[in-house]
């Protein structure tokens, strides 16, 4: 006897929903990472990604990162600034220069997802104590690690970790970061050593929390319980780039400090004509590169089965977009694509995109970076026309055409690429345009879907 129809429909229609419910849990779980890579590019704009592609494979766009599926552009303005208007960023060439966001207030926006005012980590504008990522991932049990190719107490991996009113606290900052949760820390400021790793006559303790502690570190009695057993968890040092290098593979102790032998940068600030092309000048050797340092701190953070989060930086793009050195930038900009690699191939051997989330971006633009002959020119009518030019391609391995406009950060936006769990809920952010850049969203907006992956229950 045949069914009445309205029968059958009601009965397709709660099998659908069943189908639908069961898959919405399935996409939710597989949406939530185990793990999350956040890398920084500190001091990137689109421009240091194109030159540093152009520099290395001969065309724009060849990273490795450059095909993952989630790309948006980011604002980055702080609570010091004036926001971010396209129209004004289209029509106005000297608009970028005002009153862009520093480290420290970008920082505090990606980490805690707060604006905040220039100068300040981890706190809000009235100086309250806001929590950020690696706080929100030791809440679940999960390990956290920071690093970065200059000094580890500076205004990234500090915004990332711990709080203060002033970001040039540096001894306060590094051991508020020595006595957090952390388990991996690395960075330069070594004290006894030089931009070339030579030895020093005079040590700088300043960016390793004072003689005092740096004794302390290095006797291996630093180092507040981090697993409840209400025992001392001390730090293991290492200085060496063959300890570093050694960190790579095998067993690893249950945490680290690397603070590789050279004082502000790990290659950026080494001597030689710091404005030659890429690698005229020999690179520091004595130094772990940046990928050592990631798989390294990897290796670590991976043996907890709860999972991890891991920040990297490449915080000397910074630094050579503020000297305007365009050879250095490429440089850096390499290396950190080199980490980024390093880490891709970590989660595709150890782990999976499943599990995984890689988050790469950058606080801030620094140097207003363009191709040549841009800016405010004199059109045969007599009228000003403002323009931008791209980079100019002179082929790989020779240096783009490129032109700075100033020694400092701009209010430029900056990119996002991200894959794998959790990577799609960026898009539920992306609620602006940008003439120029198409969809975008604000830097607090990635604490916001980091926190939303890893929501304590």
């Amino acid at each position: 006897m045949r069914k009445p129809i309205s029968v059958v429909l009601i009965a397709l229609m709660v099998i659908l929903a069943a189908v639908l419910i069961t898959n919405s849990f399935l996409q939710s779980d597989a949406a939530v990472p185990k793990n999350i890579i956040l890398f920084i590019s500190d001091g990137c704009g689109y421009n240091q990604v194109e030159a540093a592609s152009i520099y290395q494979y001969g065309e724009p766009n060849k990273q490795i990162y450059a095909t993952f599926p989630v790309q948006y552009a980011v604002s980055t303005y702080s609570f010091s600034g004036n926001g971010y208007s396209s129209d004004s960023a289209k029509a106005n060439f000297d608009y970028l220069k005002r009153k862009p966001t520093d480290s420290a207030a970008a920082a505090t926006a990606i980490f805690a997802g707060v604006k905040t005012y220039n100068g300040f980590l981890g706190v809000d504008t009235n100086k309250v104590p806001v929590e950020n990522m690696v706080e929100r991932a030791e809440k679940l049990g999960k390990s956290t690690g920071v690093i970065t190719s200059v000094q580890f107490s500076h205004a990234t991996p500090a915004g990332a970790s711990v709080h203060n009113s002033g970001r040039g606290n540096y001894e306060e900052i590094a051991r508020d970061m020595l006595n957090s949760q952390l388990e991996v820390i690395m960075g330069a400021g070594h004290p006894l050593f030089d931009d070339n790793s030579q030895p020093v006559t005079e040590a700088n303790y300043r960016y390793v929390g004072g003689q005092e502690t740096w004794e302390a570190l290095t006797a291996g009695k630093i180092g507040k319980d981090m697993d409840g057993d209400n025992e001392p968890d001390p730090w293991m040092l290492i200085q060496n780039r063959s300890d570093f290098q050694r960190l790579m593979t095998g067993s690893t102790p249950k945490r680290v400090i690397g603070v590789p032998k050279v004082a502000k940068t790990l290659q950026q600030s080494r001597s030689g004509d710091d404005k030659a092309d890429p690698y005229i000048v020999a690179l520091n050797d004595s130094v772990p590169t940046l990928a050592e340092m990631t798989a390294g701190a990897l290796n670590v953070l991976d043996n907890n089965q709860k999972g991890f989060f891991l920040m990297v930086e490449g915080g000397a793009v910074d630094w050579s977009g503020h000297a305007n050195q365009s050879g250095r930038v490429i440089e850096e900009e390499i290396d950190f694509n080199d980490a980024v690699e390093a880490a891709i191939a970590w989660v595709e051997k150890n782990s999976s995109w499943n599990e995984t989330l890689i988050i790469i971006t950058a606080d801030h633009e620094t140097g207003y970076l363009t191709g040549p002959g841009s800016g405010v020119i004199q059109s045969t009518a007599g009228e000003k026309k403002f323009v931008i030019n791209p980079l100019k391609n002179n082929g790989k391995g020779k240096l783009p055409g490129m032109e700075w406009h100033i020694g400092e950060h701009s209010n430029s936006l900056v990119p996002l690429f991200a894959k794998g769990a959790g990577s799609e809920q960026f898009h539920q952010y992306a609620d602006e345009t940008d003439a120029k850049r198409g969809k975008y969203i604000d830097n607090t907006e990635i604490a916001k879907v980091v926190f939303s992956l890893f929501e304590v229950k």
